[in-house]
């Protein structure tokens, strides 16, 4: 798997932001954001709910256009390159897409998609290859024995699983994911979160972008988090230095108490 393309050859960024901006029918939804990501980094996009966490990695991935800024991805600025191009250079899911493939494909199907960004198979034809390919990612992920079970057959944490491989088939330079652990119950989050944590450890993997709004998900071997509140960065940078329990109090509007045990990090209302 690829570890960063022609930005990480050449020593600079996988991904710049510098001065980006969104307004939405006339509500500031990003303000000034500067964000670079490296190859090697594995960042947490944290922030509650509003904060505009789902809108920048959209303009990160460029499915999404800035009001003000600029965008660079994979040495490619936004704007002055084909993003359908582009765009099949990056992992990129959420916990929305689940719901927009159909339940009868099988989970090989679902994976192998990826390579023409589709929905269905029929589309467009595919070869040994392509199955190979698909059938090697979700054994990354630990769904190799559910290769030929239906989609919809699959527990909701098994689906975040397939979707996960789905964004690793094509061997991307940048794998963005986002709130994946939306909807998931116990044991489908703790599953994504120990596959993350496998990701994260492998040096092969390339840069990784998670978003969610618990800290609590972080996996182990995430190196940088950036703080969103209010559309605008409270603070980035290496995740041991910059999340602290000020910093997440100040992100959420809550007083919060911060710890971490074993990897993971917790974090409650303080005095509780």
């Amino acid at each position: 798997m690829s570890t960063g393309g022609d930005a990480a050859a050449t020593g600079g960024p996988v991904l710049s932001l510098r001065g980006v901006s969104r307004t939405i029918d006339g509500t500031e939804v990003l303000r000034g954001v500067d964000w670079e990501v490296h190859a090697g980094q594995r960042w947490v996009v944290l922030g509650p709910n509003g904060s505009g966490k789902t809108t920048l990695v959209r303009i990160a991935t460029m499915w999404e256009h800035p009001s003000a800024g600029t965008v660079e991805l994979l040495g490619q600025r936004l704007g002055r390159t084909d993003v359908r191009r582009l765009r099949a250079r990056v992992g990129f899911t959420s916990a929305a897409m689940a719901d927009m493939l159909r339940p009868s494909l099988t989970a090989l199907e679902a994976v192998m998609t990826a390579k023409h960004a589709a929905l269905e198979p029929w589309w467009h034809t595919y070869d040994e290859e392509d199955s190979r390919r698909a059938r090697a990612a979700l054994q990354r992920v630990g769904c190799g024995h559910r290769a030929d079970h239906r989609f919809g057959t699959l527990s909701s944490g098994e689906r975040q699983r397939v979707l996960l491989a789905r964004a690793m088939a094509q061997e991307p330079e940048v794998i963005v994911l986002d709130e994946p652990n939306a909807g998931l119950d116990l044991t489908g989050r703790e599953e994504l979160i120990g596959t993350l944590r496998d990701l994260a450890a492998d040096r092969a993997t390339p840069p990784l972008v998670l978003v969610t709004h618990h800290a609590d998900e972080i996996p182990d071997g995430f190196t940088h988090v950036l703080l969103l509140r209010a559309g605008g960065v409270l603070a980035s940078g290496p995740i041991s230095e910059t999340l602290t329990s000020a910093s997440l109090s100040e992100c959420f509007g809550l007083d919060l108490a911060l710890e971490r045990r074993h990897g993971r990090w917790t974090a409650r209302a303080a005095g509780s």
